[in-house]
């Protein structure tokens, strides 16, 4: 039975609603510099530009939100229905309309179906996640996602992006490596949908504790990849990716190790094996 009046929670959904904020800025950004694209190149680019900060910084509000609700127990389900909502806007139709806008019209037969794919696949993969979490509503929460989360997805085709922008920098295009981005579309689709399994960071919050080594380390990572932000954050993504197409050769033990680095609480089967 659905609750009538479900509580919203102040600070968890206020990250959401920025979330969303970011999502339909960069949207709007996009569209700006579709409509500029035709008579002045320089000022397309940069809104384009801006509008991949807009969605990076839709995924840090996303990364925010979750952890603010799980710190002081307010995890609901009308704040898991609303950050599916923003993420639909933020990682779904923002991503796909600026590949649309930057490289598919190049290719009139074709545009729409792959930003449309991915889109669609975003929006079932988000639907799937829910009606999993509602299942499990009062169990254990998972410390894996199955398929690649909408956000990195995001993520990964705004760092790209940013990365082959900064490439051709002074060109006011991407040359030939605006070919890239067409198969991530598709790629990033069926690994939205596919079964492998990424850690979910869930375990990550302001009471998560480091040793000083592991903690420098991290440190370090964050301040390079600042330094080096044209290309860092596509590296990172990447790397993610990554993982959870080589998780399944690695050895239990591999697992453990890399996710407990990384944050993860271990799961009652590692757990055990651990003991």
């Amino acid at each position: 039975m659905s609750e009538p009046n479900p509580k919203i929670y102040l600070l968890p959904n206020l990250m959401t609603a920025g979330n969303l904020f970011c999502g339909f800025t960069a949207t709007l950004k996009i569209l700006e510099g579709a409509l500029l694209q035709s008579t002045n190149a320089d000022l397309a680019a940069d809104r384009f530009h801006e509008a991949i900060w807009f969605i990076l910084g839709a995924f840090v509000f996303d990364f925010l939100d979750g952890r603010l609700a799980r710190l002081g127990g307010h995890e609901s389900a009308f704040g898991r229905e609303f950050d599916s909502l923003a993420d639909i806007v933020s990682f779904g139709l923002a991503p796909a309309l600026m590949v649309y806008r930057v490289v598919l019209n190049e290719f009139p037969n074709a545009c729409w179906i792959i930003a449309f794919l991915y889109l669609a696949c975003g929006a079932l993969r988000l639907a799937r996640f829910n009606s999993a979490a509602a299942k499990r509503d009062g169990g254990d929460h998972q410390n894996t996602f199955t398929g690649f989360p909408i956000p990195a997805a995001a993520g990964l085709i705004a760092s790209i992006t940013l990365f082959l922008l900064w490439l051709a920098e002074g060109e006011h295009h991407l040359g030939n490596w605006r070919f890239v981005l067409p198969p991530l579309l598709l790629f990033l689709s069926f690994m939205m949908f596919s079964r492998f399994k990424y850690p979910s960071f869930k375990a990550i919050d302001w009471r998560t504790t480091k040793s000083i080594p592991r903690f420098l380390a991290i440190s370090v990572i964050l301040v390079f990849t600042v330094m080096n932000y044209e290309w860092m954050p596509a590296v990172l993504f990447l790397a993610y990716l990554l993982y959870g197409v080589l998780r399944p050769w690695l050895s239990r033990e591999w697992r453990r190790e890399i996710e407990e680095e990384i944050g993860e609480e271990p799961t009652a089967e590692t757990a055990e094996q651990t003991r």
